[in-house]
């Protein structure tokens, strides 16, 4: 089943005399049931928009998107999610077993649905130390914590997380990616936006990328990136400096390693292969030579790059 679709969603922003921003534009998506799904974008590509679309905080100007089949503007399909905002905001004075017990009468929950709903999340979520502290004295990591809780609060079968690892320590992000993984075997849809390509690299399959409110890409990571070497990896001894600057006109880097020998890095298996000939010729001894593949950061770059290049074209 298809859990998130939408056809030529766009939002359009006015303002009295100032031109209208074109957040997002015909935006096509079909994310699957039970996926975990990357939404990815530089600052103001137009990601917060699109979620909020989705989630029915915001009406689209044109087009549609439907949860489970069901119009987001219906009440209906935003009780099929759980949403974390960029920001999460809360009362501060509440704890977060008190935060999920106002959520979930949110959700219509009676006291014993409650009650089971706090023992969830709060073990899922390591809540426990922390359940009768005020938020008001948490840290980022911490709010955040509260925050995927309340979004988990109903047992929604579809999650919409923007920038959930944003501002988190090194730990703080694995707990987070342990978490979309675990739901995800829970049977779990997950739709999130992040700037930690690592990360989105670890735990998606598919990945779509937002450029000024377009989707450029969108499609398996492993297909985006492809099987095509960005560069070509040579370790060697027997060589010095002086060798390594004579081939600077195509050796795009090289370092001395500290445990003996040179690595140096070449444009394509071409030239890899005329370079390990004059290793050989000076009396060099080749010890390894590998491709190195295009990772998600560099597919990214390359596809912002493109979109700068078609943008100075045409202006």
């Amino acid at each position: 089943m298809v859990a998130i679709v939408t056809h030529s969603l766009s939002k359009t922003f006015k303002s009295l005399g100032k031109a209208s921003v074109h957040s997002v534009t015909d935006l096509n998506l079909n994310i699957e049931e039970n996926e975990v799904f990357g939404f990815l974008g530089r600052n103001g590509a137009g990601k917060t928009t699109a979620i909020k679309l989705l989630a029915g905080l915001l009406k689209p100007t044109k087009g549609s998107a439907a949860l489970f089949g069901v119009d987001t503007r219906l009440a209906h399909a935003r009780s099929m999610m759980g949403y974390l905002p960029e920001h999460p905001y809360f009362y501060e004075y509440l704890t977060p077993r008190e935060t999920i017990a106002f959520y979930g009468r949110l959700r219509g929950l009676n006291s014993k649905e409650r009650k089971s709903e706090w023992e969830r999340i709060s073990e899922l979520l390591d809540l426990r130390d922390i359940a009768d502290r005020r938020i008001r004295g948490f840290s980022k990591g911490m709010r955040q914590r509260v925050g995927f809780a309340v979004a988990l609060v109903g047992d929604p079968p579809l999650l919409i997380l923007d920038e959930p690892m944003s501002g988190l320590d090194p730990l703080g992000r694995r707990m987070i990616r342990e978490l979309i993984l675990q739901l995800r075997d829970r049977g779990k849809t997950i739709f999130f936006s992040s700037h930690v390509l690592s990360d989105v690299e670890e735990i998606c399959v598919r990945v779509g990328i937002l450029v000024s409110g377009r989707l450029a890409a969108c499609d398996r990571i492993d297909k985006l990136v492809g099987n095509t070497a960005k560069s070509v990896e040579i370790c060697a001894t027997g060589l010095d400096d002086l060798f390594c600057r004579k081939q600077s006109n195509f050796i795009l880097e090289y370092e001395e390693r500290k445990e003996g020998g040179y690595r140096l890095v070449v444009r394509d298996t071409e030239l890899a292969n005329i370079l390990a000939m004059e290793i050989n010729q000076q009396g060099g001894t080749l010890l390894s030579m590998h491709p190195v593949q295009e990772t998600l950061e560099d597919f990214f770059a390359r596809i912002q790059d493109s979109a700068s290049d078609i943008a100075l074209a045409e202006g």
